[in-house]
């Protein structure tokens, strides 16, 4: 029955859901890093102002807090929707992943959602109502508390990447949670925080350079223009050093729990030890090759040792490419990671063994089901594999993969380089004369969501097919809803977020035109 019913869920259902839930987490991603962006940076201003009672710095803060709630309010909207699509188009993974995935969203909403929205309305409606400490305590508990909700869905979602601290239960065919320490602090969650959080910091410092420079290159709001450039060049270079010093982790835990993501972001195929890192190759984003014939990239710019490096933090250590993860290989510890057909016949032994106690248990049959349950104990970490027709099922988009991994680390680069530059002038000279480097701040916004939202695709579309790493691939997860609902309503969304966004970027460029409110 467990079987039979995923199985016979049709690929529309599973194409359109995809592109539903794609769909719905971009749009919601271009709302929510300018949120924990911006917060550090009001944050900031305010306390400028509260240590220096200084009108001025009340109303830099007033004005960036002004920017912050469009956003906000654009966030809450799409993020809501999000949510309620776990259960109305990927029930299946909502009934399987029992507790786990729930506990941290329960959290987010109950105690980090209300925390955020509480201090949000101190913050907007309270300047003249409450103490400037306690104004300024709720405008950085207001971030901290946006925060803490990006902590809780990165909880969650790094469970799904890596799945720790539950159990399989036969009897309600769930995952149940046996350590929320292990879920809520498993180092996949920590690093994913982090990166998530310091990534996020850079939008934000991103979009502040970009409104200064517009405002310097316009000779207007000078001072304000300046000094907000000031602390979003600070916030911005310590923000990218600190998102490279977590990518560097990042890699390395995805070595380790993701190998075939890896490989894809790479686009190896061969592995072996001292392998090269790709700076530049050129790899057709439109062509997904067959890995089995696929020969040595062309117009290859390599880092020599870099990938071992990175993926193992020595220099000549072992690398697994797609074939040697699809072929099964001797792994640095000496034990032997198996091939994929050998994890098919483990996850199809799963499967099968868990029908025939679900089948004994209602028959009352307790002797059968006892003779069940060592096989799926044995077998349960691949049991996802038993889903799995062909080995090529489990090889994300390599092309897609690799070239969202040189984007984001591309522009990451640019912004180590970038922020270096503009906090040294901004602190050492006018930056109002550096009329290039203000152009450059103008253009670099586009820049900044191009590598969030690149991070993402490679975060998610890296680790498919599986929707649980290992344990449940995306066409078991899905709900069995007929392909023309999903269309309809996924054509429904892509009006109402794109609807939102004109809105959103409407009112923002209206506000910034108006400018500050000085003196209020």
């Amino acid at each position: 029955m467990f079987n039979q019913l995923f199985l016979d869920i049709s690929t529309g259902t599973i194409d359109w859901s995809r592109a539903q839930f794609a769909l719905t987490a971009m749009y919601h991603w271009l709302f929510v890093p300018l949120t924990l962006g911006l917060a550090i940076i009001m944050g900031i201003a305010e306390t400028c102002y509260y240590r220096t009672k200084k009108q001025f710095w009340k109303d830099v803060a007033h004005f960036w807090q002004k920017l912050f709630g469009i956003n906000f309010a654009m966030g809450v909207a799409t993020g809501i929707i999000l949510e309620f699509q776990f259960g109305t188009n990927w029930s299946n993974y909502s009934w399987f992943v029992g507790d786990i995935f729930g506990a941290p969203l329960a959290i987010e909403g109950i105690v980090a959602f209300f925390m955020e929205s509480t201090f949000v309305a101190v913050m907007f409606f309270g300047w003249k109502k409450v103490s400037p400490g306690f104004h300024l305590a709720s405008t950085w508990l207001t971030g901290i508390g946006a925060t803490i909700s990006a902590w809780w869905i990165l909880v969650a979602n790094a469970w799904m990447q890596y799945p720790v601290g539950c159990e399989f239960n036969p009897d309600t065919m769930r995952n149940e949670m046996v350590s929320f320490t292990d879920v809520a602090l498993s180092p996949f969650a920590i690093d994913k925080f982090c990166h998530t959080v310091t990534s996020s910091w850079i939008v934000g410092a991103v979009f502040v350079v970009a409104v200064s420079a517009y405002y310097l290159l316009k000779k207007r709001e000078m001072e304000l223009a300046k000094q907000s450039m000031k602390i979003a060049a600070s916030v911005g270079f310590v923000a990218s050093l600190l998102a490279a010093m977590t990518g560097d982790t990042s890699a390395y835990l995805v070595g380790k729990v993701q190998p075939m993501k890896l490989a894809a972001m790479e686009a190896l195929y061969k592995g072996g030890e001292s392998q090269n890192l790709t700076a530049v190759a050129w790899v057709n984003p439109f062509e997904t090759p067959n890995c089995r014939e696929s020969k040595e990239h062309a117009l290859c710019v390599s880092i020599p040792y870099g990938l071992s490096l990175l993926a193992t933090h020595s220099l000549h250590g072992f690398v697994p490419g797609v074939n040697d993860l699809l072929d099964g290989y001797v792994k640095a510890d000496g034990t032997r990671e198996p091939s994929v057909k050998e994890k098919m016949v483990m996850g199809k032994a799963a499967v099968n063994a868990l029908m025939v106690y679900r089948k004994a248990k209602k028959a009352g049959y307790e002797a059968t089901a006892q003779k069940a349950l060592p096989v799926i104990k044995a077998n349960m970490k691949y049991f996802g594999y038993g889903y799995v027709d062909k080995e090529e099922q489990v090889i994300p988009n390599i092309p897609l993969t690799f070239w969202s991994f040189r984007v984001m680390v591309g522009l990451g680069t640019f912004f180590v380089l970038f922020f270096a530059v503009l906090t040294f002038v901004c602190y050492r000279k006018d930056v109002s004369r550096y009329r290039w480097l203000l152009i450059l701040g103008v253009c670099t916004l586009p820049m900044g969501y191009i590598a969030s939202e690149a991070g993402w695709v490679l975060a998610e579309l890296g680790r498919q097919p599986w929707t649980i790493q290992d344990m449940l691939p995306t066409w078991v997860a899905v709900s069995d809803v007929k392909p023309a609902s999903i269309a309809t309503t996924f054509f429904l969304f892509l009006g109402l977020f794109t609807t939102l966004l004109v809105v959103e970027i409407s009112i923002l460029v209206k506000q910034i035109k108006k400018g500050p409110e000085y003196g209020k």
